[in-house]
């Protein structure tokens, strides 16, 4: 298709995400004209900052591996790259509280040597573990090695099963399985699917030496994936509408969409639907899914970020994450945040369906002394500050069979698209995941428009 018949051509992004945005840029960037309907006020989805009195505060810590290879391309897309920098080689303290000593401290880290050599010297002096129990945990993830993620028999089993039936013991899946799994999944390993756990294990860990290195914003999310997002879309071209509110998909004449929403009606060649997968169930024309119920039936998983602010610093290293405690990883804000004296930490609880309502004070009794048994120098520190945030749709939940219930970006209305975290992108509901969904929607687009279109991954068909 020639250059001046794709800028005719004009596509409707519904959902201002990760995956909405990166739909949006890959189409305005393939030559398609494009309007982006938001209807919060801001960018960003689920990742996203608010202002509480002089702080900006993220809903939730986000982190990302290396192997984030969709995730990283967005940063380098909105020139946030720098803002998020990786960890030069993975290394994840951990503190375990339960020794009568006091908090033991150990770490997970990698070397430089081939897979799966380079984590063989962290695990073995990892303190966490018996000599057998890490012995256990390299036979473990042999075996894991040679799975294959896509097999539709995994997804109908449950990770702890598997990882019964591969000799690891209650404290093996705790210190290490959990510790990762629970943190990437928003499952504990009797909840999330065999299928996704080891996509989870065996890209970040088992496919190559720096799989694993985390990254994290050194800024506020908004200032990725509001601020500079939507100077990225500003500068490609795309008319971005916050406030805006879908009330209506439906098809117009002569195979085109129509997008209504309040004081206006849009036409579109191409629709692509980027929100969460009970508002899609919502929005979609009738025949547009076989079965568009199953939708409902893909379940959500809540996270919940406990935020404490002290006159103090109490913790020296950047993040760590603990055992013996309900705490499960702690970032130190301070500076992503702008807090002028003390320090700032954040909470991260996954898989927090049993704690998701409690009240603050609730909390605030449980969690101020587990972080005093963690750190002893938060003893005599003064909080000047405790909140909380939740989401309770954090996640579609992994659970086994989840995978049969994601559909693809294709839907059975030409010219109509989904995208999300919660499609069927192989990865867990992730940054990764969203940014992948979205590239999907688009390269399905442009195909049925015509329009040749290399992946932005070089890995992917």
């Amino acid at each position: 298709m020639r250059d001046d018949d794709m800028r005719s051509r004009h596509a409707v992004v519904v959902g201002g995400g990760l995956a909405g945005v990166t739909a949006a840029l890959q189409l305005a960037d393939a030559g398609v004209g494009v309007t982006l309907l938001e209807g919060r006020t801001r960018l960003g989805g689920l990742a996203f900052s608010f202002r509480r009195n002089d702080l900006t505060v993220d809903n939730g810590q986000h982190v990302y591996l290396r192997c984030c290879t969709a995730y990283r391309w967005f940063l380098d897309r909105v020139d946030g790259a720098h803002l998020a920098p990786l960890q030069d080689r993975l290394d994840v303290p951990v503190l375990d509280v339960a020794p009568a000593r006091g908090p033991r401290l150990g770490r997970l880290r990698r070397t430089a040597l081939p897979v799966p050599l380079h984590l063989a010297a962290g695990l073995a002096t990892y303190p966490h573990l018996s000599l057998a129990e890490r012995a256990s945990v390299g036979r473990a993830a042999l075996a894991l090695g040679k799975l294959d993620p896509a097999d539709p028999a995994l997804d109908g089993i449950d990770f702890a099963t598997w990882l019964g039936r591969h000799g690891q013991s209650r404290r093996t899946v705790e210190a290490l399985w959990d510790l990762v799994g629970v943190a990437t999944l928003n499952a504990t390993a009797a909840n999330a699917s065999m299928g996704l756990a080891a996509m989870v294990f065996k890209t970040g860990l088992l496919s190559e030496p720096g799989a694993a290195d985390i990254g994290w914003a050194r800024v506020p999310l908004g200032d990725l994936h509001d601020t500079l997002a939507r100077k990225a879309l500003d500068s490609a071209g795309v008319r971005t509408e916050l406030s805006t509110r879908v009330r209506r998909i439906s098809r117009a004449g002569l195979g085109r969409w129509e997008v209504e929403v309040e004081g206006e009606r849009l036409e579109a060649d191409t629709v692509v639907l980027a929100v969460p997968q009970r508002e899609a169930h919502a929005l979609l024309p009738q025949g547009a899914l076989d079965d568009p119920d199953r939708l409902l039936d893909i379940g959500t998983a809540p996270i919940l970020n406990i935020h404490v602010l002290y006159d103090r610093k109490v913790l020296r290293r950047p993040f760590f994450a603990a055992l013996g405690t309900p705490v499960q990883w702690v970032f130190d804000r301070t500076e992503a945040s702008g807090l002028q004296g003390g320090q700032y930490l954040a909470l991260s609880q996954s898989a927090a369906q049993e704690e998701i309502d409690a009240p603050v004070a609730v909390l605030r009794e449980r969690y101020l002394p587990e972080l005093e048994r963690l750190l002893p120098a938060a003893r005599g520190a003064t909080v000047r500050d405790f909140f909380v945030t939740r989401e309770r749709t954090a996640t579609f939940a992994p659970a086994p069979g989840v995978g049969r219930l994601r559909p693809g970006a294709r839907t059975r209305a030409p010219g109509l698209y989904l995208a999300g975290s919660w499609t069927a992108t192989g990865w867990p509901a992730t940054m990764e995941s969203a940014v992948r969904s979205g590239f999907s929607a688009a390269g399905a687009a442009l195909s049925a428009l015509g329009r040749h279109h290399e992946h932005p991954l070089k890995e992917a068909a």
